[in-house]
């Protein structure tokens, strides 16, 4: 007696993507918000290590701080807010350090 398996549908494959969207929909100013503070984060960390760079350091380093939290605030999926997190620390170290280098001016 042969045995008889029912037809199954094979798994769906799922594709790794680097995205911030989790929640499958689109969030443009979410999106820029947390690229433009990972830019002005990393400006402000790799500055920060020249005392001659100072005023680039503090400036990029608040304005990250302050977009950054603003993008906190309006964020929408935890891969947005773990990038933002580790960008609003770069841009934090980079305005501290930039402070003590001889600050805004």
């Amino acid at each position: 007696m042969a045995q008889q398996h029912a037809a199954r549908p094979a798994p769906a494959v799922r594709t790794h993507r680097l995205t911030f969207n989790t929640d499958g929909r689109p969030h443009p100013l979410e999106n820029s918000f947390v690229a433009v503070t990972a830019v002005l984060g990393l400006i402000a960390v790799i500055t920060c290590a020249f005392h001659s760079l100072h005023v680039l350091t503090t400036w990029t380093g608040l304005a990250g701080l302050l977009t950054g939290a603003y993008g906190q605030f309006i964020s929408a999926t935890t891969a947005e807010r773990y990038v933002l997190i580790v960008s609003l620390g770069m841009a934090g170290l980079g305005f501290y350090l930039g402070m003590a280098h001889g600050g805004l001016w």
